[in-house]
């Protein structure tokens, strides 16, 4: 290929310069996407094949991203390059990263499973531990979730944004450690506004009575919320939803 681009890059000029780099473009993201035929015809004759490569795949593949989509295609393309990873590295990157989309799915067992995998692979990764901590909750398995996530929040408080901390009250909460997990929630809310720490919280102290600070806990929560934007209100409806009757019952 080299020696058929040299050529038209003598007799053509400016114009054989941009098509050597036009197909030398092409070759590179087909070695990138793995399409090892279309970077053997381009590199035997790349002036049939480079252009053919940049409409049959290249310009195909980035109008996909742009016009209609099966719902949940992407999610399965990359679950099959991930099993494919898998398949040839076996590293423990990988492994975590195909659990989170299966528990983003809500296969919290192969989820479980694949974090497992991920750290025997490397025990040593916060995020992995953290992961398969709330994996492990959502199962209805504190006890094994406990540990990890004590570990990781022990190691790195503000681990992930503070979601790591709330899944360790939430699995307090879970095994009847009351005090405790009142005391994680406050450590949350000492960095965050989140509504779901308020919200957990207040409950836990209408539980052992204390209206007065539920109260105040759980009005901060609609307040916050009258002035929070859009994509917040959102992602924590849930919670303001939940803290309405929660303040009635504190007398608010």
């Amino acid at each position: 290929m080299l020696a058929l681009l040299l050529d038209w890059l003598a007799w053509g000029g400016p114009l054989g310069f941009l098509f050597l780099v036009f197909a030398l473009w092409m070759l590179v993201d087909a070695i990138r996407r793995g399409e090892w035929l279309w970077a053997v015809f381009i590199f035997l004759f790349a002036p049939l094949n480079a252009p053919l490569y940049f409409f049959l795949v290249y310009r195909a593949s980035a109008g996909a991203v742009q016009g209609f989509e099966l719902p949940g295609a992407r999610t399965r393309a990359r679950i099959k390059e991930l099993e494919d990873r898998i398949h040839h590295l076996d590293n423990a990157r990988d492994h975590a990263d195909l659990a989170d989309l299966r528990f983003q799915e809500g296969k919290l067992e192969l989820a479980e499973a694949g974090y497992r995998a991920a750290r025997e692979r490397d025990p040593d990764d916060l995020d992995i531990q953290a992961h398969h901590g709330q994996c492990l909750l959502r199962l209805g398995r504190p006890a094994e979730a406990l540990p990890l996530l004590d570990h990781v929040t022990q190691t790195e408080p503000g681990h992930d944004f503070g979601h790591t901390q709330m899944a360790l009250a939430e699995t307090q909460t879970a095994l009847g450690q009351t005090e405790s997990a009142i005391a994680t929630w406050q450590q949350v809310l000492e960095r965050h506004t989140y509504a779901r720490a308020r919200v957990q919280l207040a409950e836990l102290l209408l539980a052992r009575n204390e209206r007065e600070t539920a109260r105040s806990v759980l009005a901060e929560v609609l307040s916050d919320d009258t002035h929070a934007p859009a994509f917040q209100r959102k992602r924590e409806r849930v919670w303001v939803q939940k803290a309405k009757p929660l303040l009635r019952q504190a007398g608010g």
